[in-house]
């Protein structure tokens, strides 16, 4: 069975905990996380993938500590300043899915830059959600449902509801990956992914790998998706 497969979100946990049992500071982990998701995302567009989403940084992350945090916001600077470039080159569009008013001027000018630099592009679109909760989406797309329906709630479905949400133009995600053994959603997508399939890797992130990435493939390929039916 060839199941249609166009979207991908990917949960890319564990690189905290693959540096932990390196013996190596948490930074590291978090460079090389960078680094595999630079892999991750490549091949996946060369399997023909349209969509790829991935859960970078999360609303509850700036809880964690503050060095930790400006490392993270200086990869993601990076990403917008020198991967920007190789990411044009797949033919992918960039675009920042989260609350991305909470980063410094700086980086909202980067996220603006680097999502024109890749608009014209056709092949596919990398969605990184920063500062990204399900939940604070789900309420911040009904705020400007009220806002421009003039709060007519006879007027709401899911269809013109899903046209305030950060990605309303995209499909929903068909398969959801989960590395580092956990086994939810933390927040994720939380509207659009009612009927994605679910796989979870035991893997920490940086350790996944693109064999792995299609094994999870093969294996989405032998379910069945009834959509309730």
């Amino acid at each position: 069975m060839n199941l249609t497969l166009n979207h991908i979100g990917i949960i890319i946990d564990g690189n905290r905990r693959w540096a932990r049992a390196k013996g190596w500071p948490i930074w590291r982990g978090h460079q090389a996380g960078y680094d595999n998701l630079k892999k991750i995302a490549k091949h996946a567009f060369s399997r023909g993938i349209k969509i790829l989403t991935i859960y970078a940084f999360s609303t509850e992350n700036w809880k964690r500590d503050k060095k930790e945090v400006a490392f993270l916001l200086k990869l993601m600077e990076l990403m917008l300043s020198k991967e920007i470039k190789e990411i044009n080159e797949w033919g992918v569009k960039l675009k920042i899915l989260g609350e991305t008013n909470k980063f410094s001027p700086k980086l909202q000018r980067a996220i603006a830059d680097g999502e024109k630099f890749t608009s014209h592009n056709k092949k596919g679109i990398l969605n990184i959600c920063l500062s990204y909760g399900g939940r604070q989406e789900i309420i911040n797309a009904f705020k400007k449902f009220i806002k421009k329906e003039k709060g007519i709630a006879s007027q709401l479905t899911e269809k013109n509801f899903s046209a305030y949400l950060y990605n309303a133009d995209q499909p929903d995600p068909d398969l959801i990956i989960r590395t580092s053994g956990e086994m939810r959603l933390s927040n994720f997508l939380t509207w659009q992914s009612v009927y994605s399939e679910l796989y979870f890797s035991k893997k920490y992130w940086p350790d996944f790998s693109t064999k792995d990435f299609d094994r999870v493939l093969a294996e989405y390929n032998k379910r069945q998706r009834r959509f309730g039916a």
